[in-house]
This record gives structure tokens, sequence and C-alpha cells, in this order.
């Protein structure tokens, strides 16, 4: 831990700019090739980002909850199945805002699956976040949005997402306890890549020249925005540089507006305030860990 704050809060920004790009890509391709087939495309061509990252700090494959990491990666490839779905469907600046409902899926879960006991502060936030998910559904066309006619199940997807990336988030901590966080990476992008690539013949729709460059841009932008993101939590603490995470929505918003004339209306400003001011107020008061 290098405990530059300055260092960290630029690269986690510059991660989360990637990220919307590579968003923006998959909701091009996606309106043309099957949601498996970007996914393929996306774990093969960011495997080479993994391996620079896991040969850093160590590349060890050998694990003894191997069936640990087949459940992680199922659960990760359904998160990224939904995640292109989501794109494809909602304005990016709208699927951005729901995918901050992850870490109130996490408080939730903790109950059951951690036997965690939250706050009565933590259910006010986990209340306020959930009332700002209610205004972003269902303001489109009533609060200024210019996108009324995005299905309704386009926002279960969106929402399902940061559910189902919850429960990836608590796995890869229980995995943590016993395994290396490059052997988890490096077995997610394994698994991912082996499991879409048996279903491709089943699914394949043969892309165009333009697609192809798309597709491994995707890998591409995934891989480089998963390194900036581990530089920039090796860099400063989570607690310090946490909040920065969220310029993915300015950048969302950015690309949506000048790539796809998608003008986000005042019910996702105000329904995105209420769900990040509650993921920034959980932040804040995260409790430290042993």
């Amino acid at each position: 831990m290098q405990h530059n704050l300055v260092r960290g809060a630029y690269l986690l920004a510059l991660a989360t700019l990637f990220t919307a790009l590579l968003n923006a890509l998959q909701k091009i391709t996606g309106s043309t090739l099957s949601v498996v087939e970007i996914v393929f495309f996306r774990n093969f061509f960011s495997m080479p980002f993994v391996i620079v990252i896991a040969l850093r700090g160590g590349l060890v494959l050998k694990t003894h909850h191997f069936g640990g990491h087949v459940i992680r990666s199922v659960v990760g490839l359904i998160s990224m199945i939904m995640t292109v779905v989501a794109v494809t469907h909602l304005p990016l600046a709208e699927q951005q805002v729901l995918s901050y409902t992850q870490p109130l899926f996490l408080i939730l879960l903790s109950i059951p699956l951690m036997h965690e006991r939250p706050s009565i502060q933590r259910w006010v936030a986990v209340g306020v976040g959930f009332i700002g998910v209610i205004v972003v559904a269902t303001g489109k066309g009533l609060l200024g949005g210019s996108h009324s006619t995005v299905p309704t199940w386009a926002y279960a997807v969106a929402l399902g997402q940061g559910a189902v990336g919850a429960l990836t988030t608590m796995q890869i901590r229980q995995l943590s306890a016993t395994e290396k966080s490059t052997t988890i990476a490096m077995w997610q992008a394994i698994l991912m890549t082996i499991a879409t690539a048996a279903a491709l013949p089943f699914v394949w729709q043969m892309p165009t020249r333009a697609d192809v460059l798309c597709l491994i841009a995707v890998g591409a932008f995934a891989g480089i925005a998963q390194v900036l993101q581990t530089e920039a939590f090796a860099s400063a603490q989570v607690s310090a540089i946490g909040p920065f995470a969220y310029c993915g929505l300015i950048w969302a918003a950015l690309i949506g507006w000048l790539g796809f004339h998608e003008i986000p209306g005042v019910a996702m400003f105000v329904g995105g305030l209420l769900i990040i001011g509650s993921g920034l107020w959980m932040l804040k008061h995260e409790r430290p860990q042993n």
C-alpha cells in the first residue's frame, strides 16, 4: 500500500472512464450480436491484462477451492450478461446509476449469507437508495427524460445486475480469506472464457469488421480498467478513494449524450443523487475490517 491519495483517485477515475467506454461499445455491438458472443470476446481479449496483473502479484493457479472459483465465475458471468442486456436497452447514464445499487444489496445479502445485523442507519441508507431506484425507473418521460419508450423490464435487469454484482463481491471476499486476488482473477478469466466459448456454436452471429474492432476494444478496455482499478486500490484505502468511483456517472452521461443523443432527465439526476448519496454515507461509515 502506497497511501498516495492523489494517485489512487486519478487512477480510479480513469478506470471508470474505460468502463464507460466499454459499456458504450457493448451497447453498439449488443444491437447486432449475441450477448454471449460479446461476453466471450470481452473475457478473451482482456486475458493478457489479467495475466499482467497476476504476474506482478505472483501468478498462482493452485487452489484448494476450485468449486468456489466455479461458483464465483458463474455468478460473475451472469452479472456480465445482465450488464450487456442493460446497456443495450437503457441510456448509459441510467444503467450506470442503477449499477450503484450494489452496496445496498450487499447489506441485504449480508443478513442471510453472513449473519450480520445491519444498524438502523444502514437500513435508512438502503431505503433512501431504493427510493432513488424507483425515481429513476418510474420517472422516464415524467420529469424531463427523453426515453419514455425504454421497456420496464430493462430497469429490472439493471437492478438485478446490482444484486448479482453484490453476490459476486461477497464470493470474492470469502475466497480472499484463503486465495490470492491474482488467483481469483485468473480463474475467473479462464473459466468465463471457456464457458462462453463452449456456448459460441449455438449463438454465433458473424461479426462485421467494425464489430470485430469493437469487440477487441471491449476486451482491451475491460483489461485496462481492471489494471487501473487494481493500481488505484493499491495506492490508497478504499474508504479514501471510493467516492471517485462515481465519476463513472459523469463519463456515462457524456458518452450517452455525445455518442447516442441520450439526454438525462431530472428523474435520473434526482434518483442518482439518492442512490449515490446512500452509497457514500455507507462508505463513510464502513466498519473497519480485521
